[in-house]
């Protein structure tokens, strides 16, 4: 299995964002070093279980939260993503999206 720990970081990122968290909150509640959280997110550092699990504690979310479709071999690698980006398109960006993924399948499957 290989996982997408640039997939894992943005997340992380924006859960902490979204709960108004910063770097040095987060560092302070889970004992680690601030520039280590940040390296964590910017796909410069892998955290151990261990430490995962404190961010997750930490962030009061479960690691699904942090881990669900990081996977590439997963069939819900960056689902949720791109989802999120998908409704934000006009009717005419999602007919292009559809245009271009089309394009894509044909030609993985010649």
């Amino acid at each position: 299995m290989i996982i997408d720990y640039t997939l894992l970081g943005k997340r992380l990122a924006e859960i902490r964002k979204s709960k108004k968290i910063t770097q040095e909150k987060l560092a302070e509640m889970t004992n680690l070093a601030n520039n280590y959280i940040s390296n964590i997110e910017n796909h410069r550092s892998i955290p151990s279980l261990e430490t995962l699990m404190k961010l997750c504690e930490a962030l009061e979310v479960t690691p699904n939260d942090i881990l669900l479709g990081t996977s590439t071999h997963s069939k819900q690698y960056m689902g949720d993503e791109l989802q999120n980006k998908i409704n934000q398109c006009t009717p005419k960006e999602k007919r292009l999206i559809d245009g271009l993924v089309s394009l894509l399948l044909a030609e993985r499957d010649k």
